[in-house]
């Protein structure tokens, strides 16, 4: 009796671990097909999904007048950042905004050399929460990604940045929301 079931606890072993073990054609195959698929790794910012309200990101992609921004957070490798879960509050700056700034800042920018000159801008962009503007006051301060503070102005409905950035238009977006603004935010020298 010892012996049978002595013999059945070894069969029983082997079928596990027969079980348990992969195949190594079979996972040489998938990781080899993963690799051809995603040649770059592309974070949250990669995930698909056409049924769901866009993340900030993916807005920002979608629209014609981001092209500049969404360039710059490819730079300076914060596109996976921006598309994480969040709450983000994000300040847009429209391509029109770009352009107001001396000629040949994008440009230098957008250098390697200058990565984290472009980092320290875009984080005096963004915001970790939601700040609707029901629940701003004028004047008050929002501490930014950067930190550095932002200041907030409201007139007659009408929400100001810094005393100079206008929102032209605020976009939920399902991790966030973002205030599409006619000035690049610049943080204060140090």
């Amino acid at each position: 009796m010892k012996k049978i079931n002595l013999f059945y606890s070894i069969l029983l072993c082997f079928l596990w671990i027969s079980c348990n073990t992969p195949n190594p054609t079979t996972s040489s195959n998938t990781a080899s097909s993963n690799t051809e698929t995603n040649s770059e790794d592309l974070g949250q910012a990669g995930v698909q999904d056409d049924e769901s309200q866009k993340d900030i990101v993916k807005v920002a992609v979608g629209s014609q007048d981001h092209t500049t921004l969404v360039a710059a957070l490819k730079q300076a490798e914060y596109v996976n950042d921006i598309a994480n879960a969040g709450p983000f509050t994000v300040f847009a700056p429209t391509n029109a905004a770009f352009d107001k700034l001396p000629s040949g800042t994008v440009d230098g920018l957008m250098k390697p050399d200058q990565k984290d000159a472009l980092k320290t801008i875009l984080e005096y962009h963004v915001a970790v929460g939601v700040y609707k503007q029901d629940y701003l006051q004028d004047g008050q301060s929002i501490s930014m990604a950067s930190g550095d503070n932002i200041t907030v102005g409201l007139k007659d409905g009408k929400m100001m940045i810094n005393g100079k950035a206008n929102v032209v238009a605020t976009i939920p977006a399902s991790n966030g929301l973002i205030y599409v603004v006619d000035e690049v935010l610049l943080p204060p020298t140090k």
